[in-house]
């Protein structure tokens, strides 16, 4: 299974996705999608087994990974100051990839009735939703 992390600026919380990603699936294989090369270098340091950067990355990426993973703002055209292009929040929004979304209010997006947690707490309950989600398809290829 391949699973992607989009991040942008700095690459902190791709880099933590990615981190906690690969100590709980070591076998699964991470992507680094960063709208600049500093995100992208952050994710790899963590332990992305590829990476890659800019708009035809990601844009290309959506449509041969199984899962994408980033802040809920990797949907909003413009965000992250600008750096997600509206071609990249479309290729990822309209990709029929399962999306693992972080609620972080950011990027003029405000997330209602979810728990005020911390980034760290967020990144923990979106690598258990992938654990969910990986069994529920493991569950379904074996019927």
């Amino acid at each position: 299974m391949n699973i992607a992390v989009v991040d942008g600026q700095g690459g902190g919380i791709g880099r933590a996705i990615v981190d906690k990603v690969k100590r709980a699936f070591p076998d699964l294989t991470v992507i680094a999608l960063g709208t600049n090369s500093t995100a992208t270098g952050q994710m790899l340091k963590a332990g992305a087994d590829e990476g890659a950067t800019g708009e035809n990355a990601i844009v290309h990426n959506m449509n041969h990974v199984d899962v994408v993973m980033g802040v809920i703002g990797i949907l909003n055209a413009n965000s992250m100051m600008g750096e997600l292009s509206p071609a990249m929040a479309s290729a990822i929004g309209g990709s029929h990839t399962y999306k693992i979304l972080l609620p972080i209010n950011r990027c003029h997006i405000q997330v209602v009735s979810v728990e005020n947690l911390s980034v760290s707490e967020h990144v923990d309950n979106a690598v258990k939703a992938l654990g969910e989600y990986i069994k529920m398809e493991s569950e379904a290829m074996s019927r």
